[in-house]
């Protein structure tokens, strides 16, 4: 596999292509090794780039289940793409934020398509579950049926959404654009340093905006701003969960196992948060349907119930939180 080169352009670009300085190239078409063993001392751009790699071909397998309706693809295919960005953004010190900001935006449309079709069939389950908890005399009227009508057109558009994207240009465009970015990627002078100093100190602040972020979300007032501050907060978490799992092979024995378990810990409080956001849309869904039930003459009692539930669900996963977020800045880089 090729190094970085730090002094000389190998291969001249075409016309079209900008030229970028002689530090910040590698050879057109290089691709790094999806299996290969890093060190503290390999260049930190190869590590990025590798991580880069293999979560573009994980994009293209996840394409043809999608379209064959794999179970969980969908899912799995706005994860990668969430992969992808986060990591474009933890980076900017490895690949020049300004020439991927425009990517960075395309992932985030992508992902904002494929989590329409998720977030509906999440949705549904925690609703259908839901009433599945609630004492039988208290379920009054079709409730089930009730949440199977609301999310069946949903859920049909959703899914049409998901297979117009990934036949559009806009999607062809992605992909090509993911390529170039391999191809030739815009790295700064600092891609070529020693991975263990240079992706330590990009999930160390990662890790301080998350906390920030939390701090924020505990101070803010009740209600709508509050939730926000906590989606934020997950956000935040998810990044420097990924930044974590980018440097982890490179960071040796002792400090690659404080990495993992960083990412471990960091998916914990990406998970408590991602709970609380679904309660909160469960709770605001729940009043919806409630009030379609009551202007079709039916009982709309047991909504009621969930939307209690799904309140008393988003002050848990608050207090959780707190919890699993101390854990995890204790076992912080």
């Amino acid at each position: 596999m090729g190094t970085l080169n730090t002094t000389t352009t190998r291969m001249t670009p075409a016309p079209e292509t900008r030229m970028t300085p002689a530090p910040e190239r590698v050879a057109a078409g290089w691709r790094p090794a999806r299996r290969r063993r890093f060190t503290k001392n390999s260049p930190a751009g190869e590590v990025v780039l590798a991580y880069l790699d293999a979560n573009t071909a994980r994009l293209t397998a996840l394409d043809l289940a999608v379209r064959r309706e794999k179970p969980d693809a969908v899912h799995q295919m706005r994860v990668t793409a969430r992969r992808l960005r986060a990591v474009l953004q933890a980076y900017p010190t490895i690949l020049r934020e300004p020439d991927t900001r425009h990517l960075q935006g395309e992932l985030k449309w992508l992902g904002g398509v494929l989590g329409e079709a998720r977030d509906a069939e999440v949705l549904a389950d925690n609703l259908h579950a839901g009433l599945a908890a609630v004492p039988t005399e208290l379920v009054l009227g079709p409730a089930q049926a009730r949440i199977t009508i609301h999310f069946a057109p949903i859920e049909a558009n959703a899914r049409r959404e998901v297979l117009e994207a990934l036949d559009s240009e806009r999607y062809r465009e992605l992909r090509a654009e993911l390529g170039r970015l391999l191809d030739s990627p815009p790295l700064t002078p600092e891609a070529a340093e020693p991975a263990g100093t240079v992706l330590t100190r990009a999930v160390r602040s990662a890790t301080r905006r998350a906390n920030r972020r939390m701090r924020r979300a505990r101070r803010a007032p009740a209600g709508r701003p509050r939730e926000v501050a906590v989606h934020e907060t997950r956000k935040a978490a998810k990044r420097a969960r990924y930044a974590a799992e980018v440097a982890e092979p490179a960071l040796g024995k002792k400090r690659g196992k404080k990495a993992h378990r960083s990412v471990k810990r960091m998916k914990n409080v990406q998970s408590v948060l991602g709970d609380h956001q679904d309660a909160v849309l469960a709770r605001a869904v729940a009043r919806d349907i409630g009030i379609q039930a009551h202007l079709a003459g039916e009982n709309a009692f047991s909504f009621g119930l969930l939307h209690e539930r799904a309140h008393h669900q988003a002050l848990d996963a608050r207090t959780q939180a707190r919890r699993v977020w101390r854990r995890a800045w204790k076992s912080r880089l």
